[in-house]
């Protein structure tokens, strides 16, 4: 039986039921099971495979942690996740790649932004974290622009699809079930346990834990705990043809702006050999649409009318017409690209996927920037996961366990 197989839920129900079957809620479970393994626990999701959204739709970067600010969740958890995910990837023959990250500042207004990261990074123990001059650059990455870069040469490229699927099958080997293909209707209590109503029938649960991405904030309110609402952002990417390719060596960034809520282009060299370009980042029209002409209207007009997005879209008008602008018009994404590769054609560019980004607000119009948990006595919520939550999956699925087990008082049950 493979992890995907079909799995029948138990008839006396479990002790833990996680919602959410990507990298995050799989790492959870696999940790859970590690610490428990008499554990009774099951993975829930809608899809009939795991990994199918955030987790499937990533750009495959294995972060060092140059970007974050020291003492934060996301700070602590990628350095620790990136070595763990590492590691299991090793044991699980998963090919992955430190191919390096260099990140350019193209005139003297970025230096300080630049010299910022440098702190962060080394704040933030990035190994071997280097400032490089214009020659350099060019060593790295000869068709780069830039006249000062910061080289992390340990940040590396995977599948985490991959990993995915080798947390499913581990979790199948420690006991565990995974009930896909069910989707989350209701979540109600009955005596001392909680009942997951799904599309598939009744689900009963001591406890549970949510870690359910674009869908988070409607199972928050389904648990009694709400948080900040998600705004989904799509990114389009292109991707280099192959004959282009040479003209990326690895992974090769900007310097992010403060005043925008997002990094901006930048090229990537996946594990497969390709090289993705992108993303832009506009308001997704459906939590999970991947298309531009894909729209959800209940999603749409809980966007529209939540008063926290209206706030950062009117922040950021400009820029989010101009992310709209480059997501039709191919020569305005080619020249935000050839800012960075100036020899970069647009017929250098092929069409490529994208991926949804599931982004917290709050009522007052903040984008939650790091990992945020909430919950109740029985119930532990993940509100928000961002980038680089794949990287420190397993060290945000430890954090989770651990919390679980205190919350829930796992190790008094035995």
């Amino acid at each position: 039986m493979s992890a995907t197989d079909p799995v029948e839920a138990r008839p006396a129900g479990y002790d833990v039921v996680v919602v959410g079957a990507g990298i995050v809620g799989l790492a959870t479970a696999y940790k859970l099971l590690g610490a428990y393994p008499a554990l009774r626990l099951a993975v829930i999701d809608k899809e009939d495979a795991v990994a199918i959204h955030q987790t499937g739709h990533n750009s495959g970067v294995l972060h060092a942690g140059v970007y974050y600010a020291p003492g934060s969740k996301k700070a602590e958890m990628c350095r620790r996740g990136k070595a763990e995910v590492e590691a299991f990837a090793e044991a699980h023959e998963i090919p992955f790649d430190r191919c390096g990250k260099l990140i350019v500042a193209l005139n003297e207004a970025e230096v300080p932004r630049l010299r910022e990261l440098e702190r962060r990074a080394t704040a933030n123990l990035v190994p071997q974290i280097e400032v490089v001059d214009r020659s350099r650059i060019r060593e790295l990455e000869p068709h780069s622009a830039g006249i000062l870069g910061l080289w992390s040469p340990t940040t590396g490229v995977i599948d985490f699809a991959r990993v995915a699927e080798a947390l499913a099958a581990e979790i199948g080997r420690r006991g565990g079930d995974l009930l896909l293909g069910r989707e989350v209707r209701k979540i109600v209590e009955s005596g001392s346990d909680r009942v997951v109503e799904t599309t598939r029938g009744p689900i009963r649960a001591r406890d549970v834990i949510v870690c359910a991405g674009l869908q988070a904030d409607r199972l928050a309110d389904m648990t009694g705990t709400p948080g900040p609402r998600i705004v989904p952002f799509r990114g389009d990417y292109y991707v280099l043809r192959p004959e282009s390719r040479k003209l990326i060596r690895g992974l090769l960034y900007p310097v992010p702006d403060p005043a925008f809520p997002f990094l901006g282009v930048h090229f990537t060299r996946r594990i497969e050999g390709e090289v993705w370009a992108g993303p832009n980042a506009v308001l997704a029209f459906a939590r999970e649409g991947y298309r531009r002409r894909d729209v959800n209207v209940r999603d749409l007009l809980g966007t529209l009318t939540y008063s926290g997005f209206v706030r950062v879209a009117m922040r950021n008008a400009r820029m989010g017409v101009g992310e709209m602008w480059r997501d039709y018009v191919k020569r305005s994404f080619t020249a935000a690209l050839r800012r960075y590769v100036p020899e970069l054609t647009s017929n250098d560019l092929l069409p490529g996927p994208s991926g949804v980004r599931a982004q917290a607000i709050d009522a007052r119009g903040r984008m939650v920037d790091d990992f945020a948990v909430g919950g109740s006595a029985h119930v532990l919520q993940v509100q928000n996961a961002p980038s680089p939550a794949a990287t420190a999956s397993l060290a945000i699925g430890g954090w989770l366990a651990e919390a679980a087990a205190e919350r829930f008082g796992l190790a008094a049950r035995g």
